[in-house]
């Protein structure tokens, strides 16, 4: 059974098939809860090169795989930014089982915005950085959001980076030119390929800022 909801960005569904759920938005496939490794690579990754208790952001909710592994760390904090009310809703009820109730661990903020619009009006700053918007750089669904993966957009992220932080940005697939931007943007980029069942791996940036 589907859950279907109509939004400022226009239609999201949250489809039940075979035992999963799949996000939609307007026809496009996002993600699905079939298997979340390269999501939560996304934070291993990240917070292996970061101190020991750091402040983490965590830009989009999805299915939660991310979150899920984000609370089994040391992080001091944890903040999320979700910019559907109806995800994180979603994780109240049937997507709960994939965040693993992570939204009730009391270093867990969550934040209902547009991330790169939160980002101008906040001073805030964080020891890392986890990126998954859409489906990574070469394949966003809204057409704002390849802000984010430009050098502007990065500049911006790095701007509320701690020194010596981390970013770390999911993508679908392998993009030389955004990695060339991201090196030169904040600094040294580790390249994390995680295998998938079809297709070629997902990906997983992990470039720290100088000290």
């Amino acid at each position: 059974m589907d859950e279907r909801v109509f939004t400022e960005r226009g239609e999201l569904v949250l489809r039940r098939r075979a035992g999963h759920f799949e996000l939609i938005s307007n026809g496009v496939f996002l993600m699905d809860t079939r298997s979340g490794e390269s999501e939560r690579v996304l934070v291993r990754a990240a917070l292996a090169v970061a101190p020991p208790g750091p402040r983490l952001l965590i830009g989009g909710l999805g299915v939660g795989f991310s979150l899920a592994e984000a609370v089994h760390t040391d992080a001091a904090e944890i903040v999320v930014v979700e910019i559907e009310p109806a995800v994180v809703r979603w994780h109240h009820g049937v997507l709960r089982q994939f965040s693993e109730g992570a939204l009730d661990d009391p270093r867990v903020r969550v934040v209902t915005a547009d991330l790169a619009a939160w980002f101008t009006g906040t001073s805030d700053r964080f020891d890392v950085i986890c990126l998954d918007v859409d489906n990574g750089p070469g394949w966003t669904v809204f057409d704002h959001n390849t802000g984010l993966y430009r050098a502007a957009g990065l500049a911006m992220l790095r701007d509320h980076l701690r020194p010596g932080g981390v970013l770390a940005v999911w993508s679908a697939s392998a993009e030389p030119g955004f990695e060339a931007t991201l090196t030169r943007t904040i600094g040294p980029v580790r390249t994390v390929r995680v295998p998938v069942e079809r297709g070629e791996p997902d990906v997983v940036y992990v470039a720290s800022c100088a000290g």
